[in-house]
């Protein structure tokens, strides 16, 4: 009897209202306050990954590309970036390559569909933004038919030579301040976006140049011309730098107008390095571009290999005004296929990530949780854990942009376009430097500044290292074998073999006042590259797989 009453009274507590509110309530300030959850769902936050030519099977095979789609969509992401622009061929059946005399192939996938609409399809099925990757901007490999049919659109150093170290082995660069350069990667872009149904463009820290060069005839003459000066023999020189930076701004200014013309609101993204490496080392003042509304969306790389290195850079105040004007994430290291990373420690960065209100995207695809310490359900439940909320992100509709305005001309002889094609193409063989890793560097400056410790950072896969500084005291002998025409503008070589490399006379100007060239902030140490900086082993360049169709009397595409 007495415990019937007791039953009662318990039974009628539990069917109380006010109980059932109070115990939710309970168990959900619970539940928020560990670490995980403590963030309220935004209303909109990047939630990225690459996928790269690492990934090449997951972006020609069809299950395994539904398989990828169905993951990323459960784990509530919302953006990929599929990689169209890579060691100087188009990923995606390109007319305009094919024009230059460039690519005689064409990527099919493995049942022979072509990848990115197949991407394209999926990934919005999922609702999932995807933005076209030109990875590697104005870099090209040597030996690739971009860098063998057009030398005169090649930069080079103040000796003549042309090449930089990379991750990739050694490269070259295409002058972004050339107008039929700037005209030849504006084109590849408005035929991705008039091909494809893409929600934006990305283009990453080679949508630059290494501020070792620029010291080629036609940007010599440019500045001469500008300046009255000649350019000085100290790269680092603070003039020199922002007018170089200023050119590529201005290069970046057209390309945001004629992405905004063709579709007037896709996404416009940038992934740079930290911005004094970024502005230093590689002349991309990708703050200015946000200050001046050239861009949509940040996504700074900051792969760093312990958390206070990490933390440090993402709460830099660029980093901070630029999350109050624009969509902004952090790139995050999820691992290599020589170098795994442990779950926890990419759930820290996350955090740190979230909790500054930035969003993350990470690279790449397969390393997610194809090549990991953990199993792939461990790894899979954690990315959830992280995510436990759809942030979904719609395009807007805005009004048609202006058309962009017209390219300068180029006042030189005309160039004959290259329309021979390729019989038979071999791949490129990318050599390799055995004493290169781009894995393990001091920032730029740390050595110098007590206050700033030097840390051990991890860059990526893409991220050009310039060289050490040259020594700039012994005179440069005058080698030319083309004069300047009348109009300072320098003659092109009709010949369609490489020509020697030409050293250029260049006197040591009377070095300017100093310039700051970041006045917003304090603490930003010039950058310094570091020294004998070993090379990732296990580096694997991009090759088309075996079994990737041949097209001989390629046609070009229509979808």
């Amino acid at each position: 009897m007495r415990w019937s009453i007791f039953n009662q009274i318990w039974q009628s507590i539990f069917k109380s209202r006010f109980l059932q509110l109070f115990l939710a309530t309970f168990f959900s300030v619970l539940l928020l306050s560990h670490p995980l959850f403590a963030f309220s769902p935004p209303k909109t936050e990047i939630r990225g990954v690459w996928l790269t030519t690492n990934d090449t099977e997951t972006l020609l095979d069809q299950p395994k590309l539904e398989e990828a789609i169905a993951q990323l969509s459960r784990l509530n992401f919302n953006t990929v970036y599929p990689v169209v622009w890579n060691s100087g061929y188009t990923l995606y059946p390109s007319a305009i390559a094919e024009r230059e005399g460039i690519q005689p192939f064409v990527h099919k996938g493995f049942q022979g569909q072509d990848p990115l609409t197949d991407l394209i399809a999926k990934a919005h099925a999922k609702d999932l933004l995807v933005l076209p990757w030109f990875e590697f901007g104005f870099m090209a490999p040597p030996s690739s038919e971009l860098a063998k049919k057009h030398p005169q659109w090649l930069t080079q150093k103040r000796d003549g030579t042309q090449t930089t170290i990379s991750a990739a082995g050694e490269v070259v660069w295409l002058n972004p301040f050339r107008p039929d350069v700037q005209k030849f990667i504006t084109s590849l872009v408005m035929e991705v976006m008039d091909l494809y149904d893409v929600d934006g463009i990305q283009f990453d820290d080679h949508l630059s140049l290494p501020s070792e060069l620029g010291y080629d005839q036609f940007t010599v003459n440019l500045y001469k011309k500008e300046t009255e000066k000649d350019p000085p023999a100290n790269h680092e020189d603070p003039a020199w730098l922002k007018w170089r930076a200023d050119k590529l701004t201005a290069y970046v200014s057209q390309l945001n107008q004629a992405i905004k013309a063709k579709k007037s609101n896709a996404i416009f993204s940038v992934s740079p390095n930290p911005y004094d490496t970024a502005y230093q080392g590689a002349l991309q003042d990708w703050f200015t571009w946000v200050k001046q509304d050239l861009v949509d969306e940040i996504v700074v790389q900051v792969y760093r290999p312990d958390l206070e290195s990490f933390v440090r850079q993402i709460e830099k105040p660029e980093i901070k005004e630029t999350r109050q004007k624009i969509p902004t994430g952090i790139g995050i290291l999820t691992g290599l296929r020589n170098r795994q990373i442990d779950m926890d420690f990419i759930q820290q960065k996350v955090l740190a990530a979230k909790q500054n209100g930035l969003g993350v995207s990470f690279f790449f695809y397969d390393s997610l949780w194809n090549y990991a310490p953990e199993s792939k359900v461990e790894r899979q439940e954690k990315f959830l854990a992280l995510f436990p909320y759809p942030a979904e992100r719609k395009l807007e509709t805005l009004p048609p942009s202006p058309p962009p305005l017209p390219l300068p001309t180029l006042e030189t002889p005309g160039i004959p376009e290259n329309t021979t094609r390729v019989d038979e193409f071999q791949p490129y063989q990318i050599p390799r430097n055995e004493n290169f890793d781009p894995y393990n560097q001091v920032p730029g400056g740390s050595q110098n500044n007590p206050s700033n410790p030097p840390q051990e950072i991890i860059v990526p896969v893409e991220n050009n290292i310039p060289n050490q500084p040259e020594n700039n005291t012994i005179p440069v002998e005058t080698n030319v074998p083309n004069q300047p025409q009348e109009n300072n503008t320098p003659a092109e070589t009709n010949s369609p073999n490489l020509p020697p490399p030409i050293i250029i006379p260049v006197e040591t100007a009377t070095p300017n006042e100093a310039v700051e060239t970041v006045p917003e902030f304090e603490d930003n140490p010039p950058y310094q590259p570091s020294e004998e900086i070993p090379f990732d082993e296990d580096f694997t360049p991009y090759q088309p797989p075996e079994n990737m169709p041949i097209v001989d009397e390629m046609k070009p595409y229509e979808p």
